[in-house]
């Protein structure tokens, strides 16, 4: 014999609600938008580290070749092995940051000192140190310039007998990666 009513029985038997369901879907549907978002950002600056990267990469093999250069008293060209000192024919002498009209580019006067490259900048894309005229094929959109600066003074040496290189090369976001190296002058003559 059953002594409870009907009704009790119906009561605990029922299922969920049009309303908890719609809550359910609404909830379900906000979580998914929201991880959706994400996603998205996330594939939206997954290119930034390669950007940051290949800039990283110019600057640092930009910089290396301005630290491979001599920095002596002496532009190299104008350094007279008979006289065991520089040349003092006009325009030659003691190397300084006097933007002498020479090129990384050029075979007949080419950068042969640190301070030669002081002020050289690439600003129409990144060009291999041996063509000037063709730019590397995925950096067209990348600037790069280098400053050398007389920082004996800092040392307490005379101001020329060190510097410090910056460089520095912007990719296409705009973002910058400045490197610095210093370079201590070894020798008086090349």
């Amino acid at each position: 014999m059953c002594t409870e009513p009907r009704y009790a029985i119906r009561q605990s038997q029922a299922g969920i609600s049009l309303v908890e369901v719609v809550v359910f879907i609404l909830v379900m549907g906000i979580g998914v938008v929201g991880l959706l978002n994400l996603m998205n950002r996330t594939v939206l600056h997954s290119a930034d580290p390669l950007l940051q990267k290949q800039a990283l990469a110019v600057a640092e093999s930009l910089l290396e070749e301005v630290m491979l250069q001599p920095f002596t008293v002496c532009d190299p060209a104008a350094y007279d092995p008979a006289m065991g000192a520089c040349a003092q024919a006009e325009g030659a002498g003691p190397e300084t940051i006097d933007g002498t009209p020479q090129s990384r580019y050029s075979p007949a006067t080419p950068f042969n000192n640190v301070n030669d490259y002081h002020g050289f900048a690439m600003n129409d894309g990144i060009y291999a140190i041996s063509d000037g005229a063709t730019v590397i094929a995925g950096l067209e959109k990348y600037t790069a310039n280098v400053t050398v600066t007389e920082v004996g003074g800092d040392f307490g040496l005379a101001a020329g007998e060190a510097v410090r290189i910056n460089v520095r090369v912007t990719n296409p976001a705009g973002e910058e990666v400045v490197l610095s190296g210093y370079r201590f002058r070894y020798a008086s003559t090349p």
